[in-house]
């Protein structure tokens, strides 16, 4: 028999296995926000208009889904998404899709203030308008 015949121990392909880091690939997550063919940064602008104690919850939720992924979101339809914050008496939404080939970026597309309990069909249509824009431009 030949050293390392039936032992593992031999050189073909087959004998080797794969490094712990390959097989577990995390992804890190990011934001990025939405941006107009004119340059405007309509979220960015809305974030800026919140006063800190707002900012800051909006700020950690998002934070709480970069974290942990989409499961820290809830799925709209399609590929939009959204994050929850509550502010101070008022709620807040961020809609956002997942981006890049292993969906690691976070675009934000629409941030609102809730009245309703449903997230207004308007806002939703807005966000998918703005994807494909995003899309097209190829950003």
């Amino acid at each position: 028999m030949s050293r390392g015949a039936g032992t593992g121990q031999g050189r073909g392909r087959g004998s080797a296995k794969p490094s712990p880091a390959r097989a577990a690939r995390t992804v890190t997550h990011r934001w990025r926000d939405y941006q107009t063919a004119a340059g405007r940064r309509p979220i960015k602008e809305f974030l800026d208009g919140l006063d800190d104690e707002d900012l800051a919850s909006v700020v950690a939720a998002m934070r709480e889904v970069r974290q942990q992924g989409l499961q820290a979101a809830r799925h709209l339809e399609d590929d939009i998404y959204e994050v929850r914050a509550d502010g101070k008496g008022v709620i807040y939404r961020v809609l956002f899709a997942p981006q890049g080939k292993h969906k690691q970026v976070f675009l934000s597309l629409e941030a609102l203030k809730k009245k309703t309990q449903k997230t207004p069909v308007q806002s939703i249509r807005l966000a998918k308008r703005r994807l494909l824009d995003w899309k097209r431009r190829g950003k």
